[in-house]
Formats: C-alpha cells, sequence, structure tokens
C-alpha cells in the first residue's frame, strides 16, 4: 500500500489517479462521481440511484445490447453502486483491454441515451426492489431508525428512495440529474494496476479531456439540530424473529474521533468493513457476542459504521433469542456500554481490538480492485491520505481515547432505538 499515487486534474476538471501495480497484468479503473442520495430533493428521492441504473442502457457508440458481452468477453467484470454521499461505476479487464473500460467511461460520462421507453422498464424494476426490500425487517426497520434520525439533513431517506417518488420521477428528471452532476469537474478517475503511468495518463487524457466541463453542482447545505434526548420506535410487521436496531450519533471520517471509535467498534461488535469488497473477521471474540450471544439474549449482534462526508449514524444490529423480550437485550446492551465507559479497557484488549480492525482494513486493501477502489473512495469524504495514514492512526489509540469516545458519543440522549416486533413470535 505504499506504491507511488500520481495524482493530476485534466484541463476540464477531472481528477485522475494512477497507481502502478505490476504483480498481475490487470487494471481496475473506476469514475466516481460526487452524488448521492444525500442530493436528492423531496419528490425526487432515489433518483440517484435511477441515474445509475439508466447508465447501463447505453450510448450510440456503446449500445446496451453489447456491453455485458463486450466485457465479459474481453475477460472483465464491472458494476456500479451508489451511496448516501458517491455513486461510482468500475471495470477491472485484463491490462490489455483496459481501452475499452476508458472508452465505454468517456462516453457515457457526456452521452448517456435516456429513453422513455427504458425509464418506464427500469421503474418498474426498481419498484419491484424496493418492494422486495420492504420485505426484509431489517430494512423496514433500518428505515424508520434513518428516517428519525434525520429530521432535516438528507441523510433522511433511504438510497433507493420512496415509492411516492419512485412512481413519479420522470425521463426529463433523471436526464437533468444526469447532466447536472455527471461532469468531469465533479467526478474522479481512479486506475491501478500493470501499466506505465505516463502512456495512461495520455490515454485518459485523449477520452476525457475533450469533455467540457459544467456549471459546479448544486448541493443540500441542511445541518441537523443537536439530539436532545433518546428516541424509541416500533415497527410491526410478519415474521418470527424480533429486532432491535440502537443508532447512536456517529461523527463524519474525518473527525479525529472516527479513529478511537473504529477501536471501540471492534472491541464491542468486532471491526466493521469499511470497504465493500474486503470480507469479515469473525466477531466471536467481541464483548456483546460474548455478553449477549453466549448467554441467550441475541441469536446475533453486530455493530457498523459507514465513512460518510457529514455525521451519520453507527448502529448496534441485534437478533433477539426467542426467549428474551427486546427490553432484556437493551438492557444488557446497556449494561456492556456502561462497562467500557466505567472501567478502563486493559492494553492487551486496546491491542487485540486494534490488530483486528487494522487486519480487516488490509484484507480490503490489497488486491488491485480493492486498491483502485479506495483510491476514489477516499476522495469522496476526504483524501487519499485518510486512506494511507488510516492503520498509523489506529496505532495511536490508547485505552483513555477509547473510554472517552465511549462516554462522549454512546450515550442514551444521542441514540435511537428500534424495535421491529414480529407479529408471528407475539404469544
Amino acid at each position: 500500500m505504499t506504491s507511488k499515487v500520481i495524482q493530476t486534474i485534466l484541463k476540464n476538471g477531472l481528477k485522475v489517479m494512477l497507481k502502478e501495480i505490476h504483480t498481475s497484468p490487470i487494471i481496475s479503473s473506476w469514475v466516481w462521481y460526487r452524488v448521492g442520495s444525500k442530493d436528492e430533493v423531496t419528490g425526487k428521492t432515489g433518483i440517484s440511484h435511477w441515474t445509475e441504473h439508466m447508465q447501463f442502457k447505453g450510448t450510440k457508440k456503446f449500445p446496451a445490447r453489447i456491453l455485458d458481452r463486450a466485457i465479459s468477453r474481453e475477460g472483465g467484470t464491472w458494476n456500479a453502486f451508489t451511496y448516501l454521499d458517491w455513486t461510482t461505476y468500475f471495470e477491472t479487464m485484463p491490462a490489455e483491454k483496459i481501452d475499452l473500460a476508458l472508452k465505454l467511461e468517456a462516453d457515457r460520462m457526456a452521452k448517456s441515451i435516456f429513453t422513455e421507453k427504458e425509464v418506464t422498464s427500469e421503474r418498474t424494476v426498481i419498484i419491484a426492489e424496493r418492494e422486495g426490500h420492504e420485505n426484509e425487517p431489517l430494512f423496514r426497520l433500518g428505515e424508520a431508525v434513518q428516517q428519525a434520525g434525520f429530521r432535516v439533513h438528507p441523510y433522511h431517506h433511504e438510497v433507493i428512495g420512496d415509492m411516492a417518488d419512485l412512481l413519479t420521477i420522470t425521463r426529463d428528471d433523471l436526464f437533468k440529474h444526469y447532466r447536472t452532476y455527471y461532469i468531469p469537474n465533479n467526478a474522479v478517475l481512479a486506475v491501478a494496476g500493470d501499466f506505465e503511468a505516463k502512456l495512461m495518463l495520455k490515454r485518459i487524457k485523449e477520452y476525457f479531456e475533450k469533455i467540457p466541463a459544467g456549471r459546479a453542482a448544486p448541493r443540500l447545505k441542511r445541518v441537523e439540530p443537536e439530539q436532545v434526548g433518546e428516541m424509541r420506535l416500533s415497527v410491526e410487521g410478519p415474521g418470527e424473529t424480533n429486532y432491535l436496531q440502537v443508532a447512536y450519533r456517529f461523527p463524519s471520517a474525518t473527525n479525529a474521533d472516527f479513529f478511537p471509535l473504529a477501536v471501540l467498534d471492534s472491541l464491542l461488535a468486532g471491526p466493521s468493513n469499511l470497504n465493500m469488497f474486503g470480507g469479515g473477521i469473525s466477531n466471536k471474540t467481541s464483548r456483546l457476542y460474548r455478553a449477549l450471544v453466549d448467554k441467550e439474549y441475541a441469536v446475533s449482534a453486530s455493530g457498523g459504521a459507514s465513512v460518510t462526508i457529514d455525521p451519520f449514524l453507527y448502529s448496534f444490529i441485534l437478533t433477539i433469542h426467542p426467549k428474551r423480550r427486546p427490553e432484556e437485550t437493551l438492557a444488557a446492551l446497556d449494561e456492556e456500554l456502561k462497562k467500557v465507559q466505567e472501567e478502563p479497557v486493559s492494553e492487551g484488549e486496546i491491542a487485540r481490538a486494534t490488530k483486528q480492525a487494522r487486519a480487516i482494513f488490509a484484507y480490503g486493501s490489497e488486491n488491485i480492485t480493492n486498491q483502485a477502489f479506495w483510491m476514489g473512495f477516499a476522495e469522496m469524504f476526504a483524501t487519499y491520505d485518510w486512506f494511507t495514514n488510516y492503520l498509523n492512526k489506529l496505532a495511536k489509540i490508547t485505552p483513555q481515547d477509547v473510554q472517552r469516545v465511549a462516554r462522549e458519543y454512546f450515550r442514551p440522549a444521542r441514540r435511537i432505538v428500534g424495535s421491529y416486533i414480529a407479529k408471528g413470535a407475539e404469544g
């Protein structure tokens, strides 16, 4: 992870990041756009995710019917993702075939086709996706907690959007969103793999630099008011299993407290995977597993941290044991949080938690696709230095740091407690 990254900005404002990795004859290319569900206004929720879907409908040069075949025929893989703060597209290809990915992304940055027929077709797909999510207890609970946590800030809604908006967003709405945010001066192109940087930059300029810059993308600036007390909510639905989601206010990724909280996360629930490709590590040695799962307050217990531009939420997800009531499991969770707040954690336990957090971060950073991912991803909420300094910052965390952030952030007045009560479990 120490190879040099070459960074430059093209004349049209596109930021380019290049990292030579000659361990395997492949190249991974990612285009990141600074647009996500946070940039959506009421009436247009879900439009960023829907726009991502439309980018797979093709351009005149790359019709939709040939895109998948073209990538797979050349031995490549590709995908796209939309989140709160960003949307990204990637291709990992044999090194000699990377021009196909570069040409494709340059073309659909400026020339994607949004036909009424395709918009109508994709509306059906996304509504079905939303309906599928609504059958999942944890989605229903998570959406309710997120909505309660953000009354003002646009983190209020799920990435997929509200059903009312999915029914009414038009082709022109989608195309306007695309033209507003899919501009080179609102994007980062990150490429890692088996290439010579000077030649790669020349090719990138050939494909991308002719795309004109656009007006600065608009941003919603709505700061969430300070939470003044604990909020509780209950969601009822089908099923046999009850769940708890206990969500605490959590700082942005650039806040210095993010790092001791990452160690606390590892200590309590097992380390969160910040990289979607990194895999996981067993949390059976974590405090919550031993206190809640081993003692049959919960069937499973996990924690989740996210890296975001603005403060978001840290959530404990607890699957309630059949012989327990949610109130009992919540009390057991609170007892464990009280311990870490009142009793200093040993140096040895901090060392183990830090080692696990460092390990999952390293595992999710080692291959070429992950290296290219992190180059652009870090730029969405901070800079690439955040990535390169992450492990060093974790290594400096002390027991005192962990106790301090546990006291400051994991307070009832800063949380939302959501319960999913399964109707089939009553009786």
